[in-house]
């Protein structure tokens, strides 16, 4: 499985994904910026990413501590995610996402 990643700098990376590892995990192990200071608590959105909008209705539901922590996110938009919150599955196969600003 892969993930589409597209760097702050707009560079676009194949990412190797694991089954079940969080996206944010995926995004470390290949090399990639994302400080994800709190290690996957939901508490910092430092893993805030943006979501192509073709992919949003395949992802699970957002859950509360996740829509609460994205209100402390920088540049928050409608597709925003964060990559903790999400685990890979096959139906996740070829997902496209952006590193969002941080602080």
């Amino acid at each position: 499985m892969k993930l589409y990643v597209t760097d702050r700098e707009g560079n676009e990376h194949v990412v190797p994904a694991m089954p079940e590892w969080p996206l944010m995990e995926c995004i470390k192990a290949a090399g990639l910026p994302i400080p994800a200071e709190c290690g996957g608590c939901c508490l910092c959105a430092t893993c805030h990413v943006y979501v192509e909008p073709d992919w949003l209705e395949r992802l699970p539901g957002i859950e509360q501590d996740e829509s609460n922590t994205l209100l402390e996110a920088i540049a928050a938009r409608d597709n925003s995610r964060l990559a903790c919150q999400i685990r890979m599955t096959g139906a996740l196969d070829g997902l496209r996402l952006r590193l969002a600003p941080v602080p």
